[in-house]
């Protein structure tokens, strides 16, 4: 986009841009081991947390003390501000995948939650979650929002529309809870397709950016297993071992369905003249993992 040109046009913002580079999506989930998800009945503000008002620096504290993600959600259409507000606290770490949701009486009621007063109730549906924040950036709104209607369509009860979860120029983002899976640029053609794969237990792996409740590393060791031909099953493939080769340089250890998979992987920063947001700055670096070995034990 023209610096000079402060007007947002969809084929020029920072999504359409990383489409045309064809970007790699490879790993680039960002830390996500668990989620608090807060229902707002209001517009998104430039930083989430600031519509929290008097309690939004506690929560945002809390949350960081906890290793806790926290996104406002809010249902996609007009909003129905007679409807009580709900939130969630989801885990994704292996093995550990469950949300539980509860009433939102008022904002305080957060800490209450994150103190473990409030247990709230278990769930086993999945939970969608669509970026369409806007006002951090508007690809995520332009292209997020279609997204987040055809899901809706289809699974109205599993939609939330969330504030930014990192990754702009791969709008749309989708994260399907309660396994931390990171999709970027989905068209809304393919939303219902991620869905239907969830209930299948299976990943869509041209459009997987990663799980956030596993480490970079891991995540592309994934990636090269499953392009190699080993399952795309959400549960298998999962770490065994982590061993350190070097700067930058690791070799992970995958259990697959039926053996081990040793993946040796490396990471590389490259300067591109490219803007990673709308409002960035250009040139820029971007993380690009390379696969040395993969060997099936």
């Amino acid at each position: 986009m023209d610096p000079g040109d402060v007007r947002y046009r969809p084929e020029t913002g920072c999504a359409a841009q990383a489409d045309l580079r064809h970007d790699s999506l490879i790993a680039t989930a960002p830390p996500a081991e668990r989620w608090l998800l807060i229902e707002t009945h209001g517009p998104w503000p430039r930083q989430a947390l600031t519509s929290l008002r008097s309690v939004g620096d506690v929560v945002t504290r809390r949350c960081r003390e906890l290793g806790i993600r926290p996104v406002l959600v809010r249902r996609p259409g007009r909003v129905d501000r007679t409807r009580p507000r709900r939130w969630a606290l989801v885990d994704c770490r292996p093995g550990r995948e469950l949300a539980r949701w509860g009433d939102l009486p008022t904002d305080g009621h957060l800490l209450e939650v994150l103190a473990g007063n409030d247990a709230g109730v278990v769930s086993s549906e999945p939970v969608y979650l669509v970026c369409t924040h806007g006002r951090h950036d508007a690809c995520c709104a332009v292209r997020g929002r279609p997204v987040a209607a055809a899901l809706t369509a289809a699974y109205p009860e599993r939609t939330w529309e969330c504030s930014h979860v990192g990754g702009d120029r791969f709008a749309a983002n989708v994260v399907v809870l309660p396994h931390g899976l990171f999709y970027g640029h989905v068209p809304p053609a393919r939303a219902v397709e991620l869905a239907k794969q969830y209930d299948e237990r299976a990943v869509v792996p041209d459009l997987l950016r990663g799980s956030g409740a596993l480490i970079p590393p891991v995540q592309a060791a994934q990636h090269f297993a499953r392009a190699a031909g080993h399952s795309a099953r959400v549960d298998d493939l999962l770490p065994q071992a982590v061993e350190v080769l070097g700067e930058h340089r690791w070799r992970i250890l995958l259990a697959s369905t039926n053996s081990l998979v040793s993946v040796e992987v490396s990471a590389h920063v490259d300067t591109i003249d490219a803007r990673l947001t709308c409002a960035g700055s250009s040139p820029t670096q971007v993380r690009r993992f390379e696969l040395h070995n993969l060997n099936t034990t």
